[in-house]
Parts: structure tokens; C-alpha cells; sequence
């Protein structure tokens, strides 16, 4: 119990003294993570409104891989950016391994079936004759996509929760694919572990909490707006 408010000292500390280490780290890991579930939205609410919206043969095997994908650890996502960014591999040329970039990449990879299953589902949910009353009052194709994207707001607003919540906690592809360089890719969760390592546990507590305030911050800002746009 001691340890756990010595660590809450600790983050209030870093956090009221503006240390110049750990809000780098932070700004980073909110960058990144950021960038990645924009990404991972831009993606997964397009695939999963065309999925929802299409008959296609083999739509099933399509469905089933995307709420598998979902479930994909964050190592083996680390994993396939790794071998594909790596000296020798098909992208080594960019030369981005152990870079933000790399980190952005990874944390898409993983964010974007989660968005992709939760956009799929929000759309199917709609009632299937609105669609066709959207057209019938004079909407082309992309209008009536877009207004059932209106439609389903509440639960893609918590597809973005859920895909910023899911590599904003990440630490394993992070680790393989960042490096966990001092000053350049080290983020909140990677830092977290290396201070555990290293057995500083009040600092790798105060990292943590840090870590979860960030989170709840962003996804209180995300509820209010989902509340507050909810049908009365």
C-alpha cells in the first residue's frame, strides 16, 4: 500500500513540476497513438460500412476474419510490421524500423479491425428498410451512406474509444517495432516496463498512473459528446 501512494506522489509530482522527460513522453504517446486510431478509423468505418452495406460470396469468411482481427495481440501485429520493415524485408528500404513512424504503423494494425468490427456491427444494427426510404426520398448511394453513418454515431464513437483505448495501453509492439529509445520512441507504456525492470516501482507506478489519467481524460471528452448526442 505504500509503494501504491508513494507512485501516486510520484505522478502528481512529475506531473505539477511539468517534468521535461515524462511530458515527452507523454505528448509522444498521445501523438502516436492519436495518429494511429485516426488512421485505424479513416479505414475500419469505410471497410466496415462497405462490408455492412454489400452482399458479396465469401462475406461471411470476410466478417469472421474482421471480429477475429479484433482479437489480434499486439506482439504478433509487432511482429508482422517488424518483419516487414526490417533491412531485409519487403519496406526496409524506408529505413523506419525503431522509429515513431513504424510505431504509428503497428498501432493502426492493430486499432483497425477493432474499428472495422465495431463500424460493421453499427451499420448492420440499422433497420435494413432505411436504407431504402433514404433513397426513396431522392439520396443518391454516398448521401445514404452518409446519413446511416450519422445514423449509427453513438456506437462509432465508441469504436473510437475502443481503438485509441487499445494501443494507447499497448506496450508489446511498441517495444519491438520503437525500440524504447530515450528521447525519441519511448512512450508511457514501454517506459512503464523499463523502470519495472529496472525495479524503480514508484516511478513505473507514477508512469501508470499517468498513463491511466491520460486514458480517462480522452475518453471522458469522447463519453460527454457521445452522452450528449444521445436520442431523448
Amino acid at each position: 500500500m505504500d509503494m501504491i501512494l508513494e507512485g501516486l506522489k510520484q505522478a502528481f509530482y512529475l506531473l505539477v513540476t511539468f517534468d521535461p522527460e515524462v511530458m515527452g513522453i507523454t505528448w509522444l504517446s498521445l501523438k502516436i497513438s492519436g495518429t494511429a486510431t485516426f488512421f485505424s478509423l479513416f479505414f475500419g468505418i469505410s471497410v466496415g460500412t462497405v462490408v455492412a452495406l454489400t452482399e458479396f460470396p465469401g462475406r461471411r469468411l470476410v466478417v469472421s476474419l474482421i471480429n477475429t482481427g479484433m482479437g489480434l495481440p499486439p506482439v504478433v501485429a509487432g511482429l508482422i510490421v517488424t518483419i516487414f520493415l526490417w533491412r531485409n524485408g519487403p519496406l526496409g528500404f524506408l529505413e523506419i524500423l525503431y522509429t515513431p513512424t513504424a510505431m504509428i504503423i503497428a498501432q493502426s494494425l492493430i486499432a483497425a479491425p477493432i474499428v472495422t468490427g465495431i463500424s460493421l456491427a453499427s451499420i448492420q444494427q440499422l433497420p435494413r428498410n432505411l436504407r431504402l426510404q433514404i433513397l426513396a426520398l431522392g439520396a443518391n448511394r454516398l448521401q445514404m451512406v452518409w446519413i446511416l453513418i450519422k445514423e449509427a454515431r453513438l456506437p462509432l464513437l465508441a469504436a473510437v474509444m475502443a481503438g485509441f483505448g487499445g494501443v494507447i495501453s499497448e506496450v508489446g509492439a511498441s517495444i519491438m517495432v520503437g525500440g524504447n529509445i530515450k528521447g525519441y520512441s519511448r512512450v508511457l507504456t514501454t517506459a512503464t516496463v523499463m523502470e519495472t525492470g529496472k525495479g524503480n516501482f514508484e516511478i513505473a507506478l507514477a508512469l501508470g498512473f499517468i498513463l491511466l489519467l491520460l486514458a480517462f481524460i480522452i475518453n471522458a471528452v469522447l463519453t460527454q459528446v457521445q452522452q450528449r448526442q444521445r436520442p431523448r
